[in-house]
């Protein structure tokens, strides 16, 4: 199988092929963008175009797109869905759902894995998994939540993501690991996003809708 995936549930979006040889290419932002302004509207379609030409890989040769659907922020999760349901309408392609934060366990070298994306206003998205199996669902809470939630279940894990870079020393001082501050860990791999789409259902486009898990901080007027 050939899966394009896409992630933009932080400030980095990234984009991968996994051809059906098993051959992955890739485009993943380097740790330092997930301290800068997001941009998707500007690099997610060029990393799209960039691992679809070095897979040397046609829209027709795809099974289908895999996306990461947060949870993260609300404008990178919309652009990020928008794209993929876009591009897998025009290209008559089903769409697999992956969970952001699943797809940065992936990258955690550790038993236990706690990836952790900064969910802004103080609040962490976070989930817990022992190697490849959930214990916790993803969910939304402030960091201290998070620290006093892993004490009563006795758990050490090893933590990456950018929420783990924002909220690191009030971490480190719970006991809890962190990735060095350079580790291509912090970042949600599409490379994992197409690895866990492979084993994920095909949806038509307009089902596959962003998991956001908080309100947005943009309010409606009255």
């Amino acid at each position: 199988m050939t899966l394009l995936g896409l992630d933009s549930s932080t400030a980095g979006a990234s984009a991968a092929v996994v051809r059906d040889d098993g051959e992955g290419f890739d485009v993943t932002p380097p740790v330092e963008r997930l301290g800068r302004p997001p941009a998707h509207a500007r690099e997610l379609m060029p990393a799209v175009a960039d691992v679809m030409g070095r897979a040397k890989v046609e829209w027709g040769d795809l099974d289908a797109i895999a996306v990461g659907v947060g949870p993260g922020t609300f404008t990178g999760l919309r652009i990020g869905i928008a794209t993929a349901r876009a591009l897998a309408t025009a290209a008559e392609l089903p769409l697999r759902r992956v969970s952001s934060l699943a797809a940065l366990a992936r990258g955690i070298d550790g038993p236990l894995r706690l990836p952790l994306i900064d969910a802004r206003r103080g609040e962490l998205f976070a989930a817990l998994f022992d190697g490849e199996r959930e214990l916790w669902p993803p969910f939304a809470a402030a960091p201290e939540e998070v620290v006093t939630r892993l004490r009563q279940g006795g758990f050490s894990p090893l933590s990456a993501g950018d929420g783990s870079l924002r909220f690191r020393g009030m971490l480190e001082e719970a006991g809890i690991s962190v990735l060095a501050q350079e580790s291509e860990a912090h970042v949600v791999s599409a490379l994992h996003i197409c690895h866990l789409g492979l084993g994920a259902q095909d949806e038509p486009p307009e089902a596959v809708l962003p998991e956001y898990l908080s309100e947005p901080d943009a309010k409606p007027q009255q």
